[in-house]
């Protein structure tokens, strides 16, 4: 009942706020999104040609798996990298996939050994990554993201990222000028510092000495 309504409420979402959702001319066309948005519309599974060979019948697991998640899924095996258009940030690449196929739910790229996923127009929070070794099955991987997903319908609806994450400003620091007044102060200072240090040692010394002198002196 509880997802039935969480899917009623992001309809309802994309029905009326149309706007809410970013363009997809919003980034540049890649031919990974085109065909894994094409294959989408028969199967919930994509894998791009250059993981045919590794993923065998597993897509057929991953199906499996996908029909007992509590929301739609769709899942991409793919290349990323720092070398594609999205330059090392997988999330974004799911955001472009998420905004290019339209439909809310939860989006998924795997590559063999990380899972990444957003949520897309869907009131849950999507763990953004798990990793795994290369000799766990995908579907085990997949099982792995999908357990720590949770549907709440407290979460504020909203599209998938698709744009780049804003640069930290640089920290910089100011130097202190260099003055000739600050230089003697420092070194009066040090000198204090050092001349208080030093009396503090001879008056323990001092007051040691004293102490034992009179032992010495009952003992002659």
């Amino acid at each position: 009942m509880k997802r039935l309504v969480l899917i009623l409420l992001t309809g309802l979402v994309v029905f009326l706020g149309g706007g809410l959702t970013a363009s997809a001319a919003d980034f540049p066309t890649d031919p990974r999104v085109t065909a894994a948005v094409a294959a989408w519309k028969t199967k919930p599974v994509y894998v791009d040609p250059l993981y045919a060979e590794y993923v065998g019948t597993q897509d057929q697991q991953l199906a499996e798996r996908i029909a007992t998640a509590p929301a739609p899924v769709f899942v991409a095996v793919m290349p990323t990298g720092a070398w594609f258009q999205e330059k090392d940030d997988t999330e974004r690449l799911a955001g472009w996939l998420a905004v290019t196929n339209g439909k809310p739910g939860i989006y998924v790229v795997m590559d063999g050994t990380a899972t990444t996923g957003v949520a897309h127009l869907l009131g849950a929070r999507a763990p953004f990554d798990t990793f795994a070794s290369s000799k766990t099955a995908l579907a085990d991987q997949l099982s792995q993201y999908l357990d720590d997903l949770e549907l709440n319908d407290r979460v504020k609806v909203k599209p998938a990222r698709t744009a780049e994450l804003p640069t930290a400003p640089e920290r910089t620091y100011e130097r202190e000028r260099f003055t000739v007044g600050k230089a003697i102060g420092n070194g009066v200072g040090g000198m204090t510092i050092g001349l208080m240090g030093g009396a503090l040692l001879a008056g323990i010394v001092l007051g040691l000495a004293a102490l034992v002198a009179p032992r010495r002196g009952g003992q002659q």
